[in-house]
């Protein structure tokens, strides 16, 4: 689910040294300078993004909220629910009903949207924890960082044996756990929220964008998703003007760094679908066979997998440093830059070998020639697509397919080669091609996959190297990091 007990405190390794004051650092490596990206990290679990003036802003549970100028270095702004926090003061005042009802003290994910008041609305969830039985609520602020004023509870679930929103008796394995809410316009400027975690599933309603409140009469809304407390949640919902859908992200498994938490995503000509993965798979048909409970088998095959636990170990003659990888990422949010069309995808993940301590990152996004967004290998460091030669793309890589399964183990890179006569070789055969100004094709052991090419940051080398991100029809993403031996 949505909440997390981790260590909401460290932004940097220990050991590690503070971030320089300036936008970047030179570093030299055999007499050869090396600008080297600048980052703060934050601390913000199921980071929500929002772009208020020339700032972003990332809430999430337990109030915890982070802002940035770059997308690159965060500043902490709160970590925890306490009275006299600076997001929501009064909050043990205010939030009292709602704790009552989901028996807590604290908050899961929420989200935060500009309403044509000119107002920020927090849209905030409770929730028990061991249950589904959750409040979903909504706040309003002046100014995005606040201070927001309780204006009371939209959603409740988990009342057992008594009526539910729709006029039923609450049923955990068809009704919802009202948690984890997305507020966001479609093309035609109708104002949505979908929500969901487990428990029913995933589902969606329409909002008045007046009142911010829900059109009365639709009780828990449409299911897109999901239901016998299938382990999926955190949805949240990107348009794309250029490819014309909207693609609704998900998170599948558990948050924990055994939990083999994944991210995937599904699209649809529709806000509220039908959503179909890139096999054509309807999605409502992903969920947990009758009588089950976290049935992953039933659901793994459903969606399209982005990125899920790895690791990109440094190779001989590499520089001497760490290598990159990630456990358990998961409960994103996505920005597309109005101006630069720069799409980027926004979420907590932990560390291998760190336990449970989690912080924010951000890759970009590119599509893919299917209409399918690949995520970067690495995290953005103000990168942007260009024309890539051939020369660029030759060489050696750390590769990783991170499959289409639900699990705590760790994808390890192996290495192949992509050679100058378009062959591929090592872990794995097959052949590549470079198929448009910064696109490429490669079959693999029989299976083709589209996706993008991407000059990044590699932290794991302090170096910057050739990356390529693509995915199958079978909805598999396998990435590429040029290794570094300058």
């Amino acid at each position: 689910m949505s909440a997390c007990s981790g260590n909401n405190t460290g932004s940097r390794v220990p050991g590690e040294s503070a971030a320089p004051a300036n936008a970047a650092e030179t570093i030299i490596t055999e007499a050869v300078l090396i600008e080297e990206p600048v980052f703060a990290n934050a601390s913000v679990h199921d980071p929500s993004i929002i772009k208020a003036g020339d700032t972003f802003y990332i809430f999430g549970s337990h109030l915890a909220a982070a802002k940035s100028a770059d997308l690159m270095s965060w500043e902490q702004l709160n970590s925890s629910v306490y009275e006299g926090n600076p997001i929501i003061p009064d909050v043990l005042t205010e939030m009292s009903e709602g704790f009552a009802w989901a028996e807590t003290d604290t908050f899961w994910a929420g989200d935060v949207i500009k309403l044509p008041d000119g107002k920020f609305y927090m849209y905030y969830s409770m929730c028990k924890g061991d249950s589904p039985r959750s409040v979903l609520g909504y706040a309003v602020a002046d100014k995005a960082e606040g201070p927001y004023k309780n204006k009371g509870i939209i959603l409740k679930s988990g009342m057992w044996n008594d009526l539910s929103e729709d006029g039923t008796i609450y049923d955990a394995t068809v009704h919802p756990n009202v948690v984890d809410p997305n507020v966001f316009y479609d093309k035609d400027g109708i104002l949505w929220m979908v929500y969901g975690s487990y428990s029913g599933g995933i589902f969606i309603m329409k909002m008045n964008p007046v009142t911010g409140l829900p059109y009365e009469g639709q009780g828990y809304g449409k299911r897109l998703l999901g239901n016998n407390h299938s382990r999926i949640e955190a949805p949240y919902m990107m348009y794309s003007k250029e490819t014309d859908y909207y693609y609704l992200f998900l998170s599948y498994g558990g948050l924990d760094s055994a939990g083999g938490y994944n991210i995937r995503v599904a699209r649809s000509k529709n806000p509220d679908g039908p959503f179909l993965d890139a096999e054509g798979k309807d999605m409502i048909d992903a969920f947990g066979a009758y009588g089950t409970l976290f049935d992953d088998v039933s659901i793994a095959p459903y969606g399209v997998k982005l990125m899920g636990n790895f690791q990109m170990d440094n190779v001989d003659g590499e520089i001497a440093n760490i290598g990159t990888g990630y456990m358990s990422p998961g409960h994103n949010s996505t920005y597309i830059d109005p101006d630069s069309g720069k799409m980027f995808i926004i979420f907590h993940t932990r560390f291998p070998s760190r336990g449970e301590a989690h912080e924010v990152r951000v890759h970009q996004m590119l599509m893919n020639s299917e209409g399918w967004p690949v995520v970067a290998p690495h995290r953005y460091a103000g990168e942007t697509a260009g024309n890539v030669t051939e020369d660029q793309i030759i060489g050696d890589y750390k590769y990783v397919n991170h499959g289409k399964d639900i699990t705590a183990g760790i994808k390890q890179a192996s290495l192949i080669t992509l050679g100058k006569d378009g062959k591929i070789t090592g872990s794995v055969s097959g052949t590549w091609k470079n198929t448009g100004a910064s696109t490429i094709g490669l079959t693999i052991d029989g299976t083709q996959y589209n996706g993008s090419l991407l000059r990044q940051w590699n932290e794991g080398t302090l170096s910057y190297v050739m990356t390529f991100s693509a995915l199958s029809k079978e909805g598999i993403a396998i990435w590429g990091s040029h290794v570094s031996k300058e």
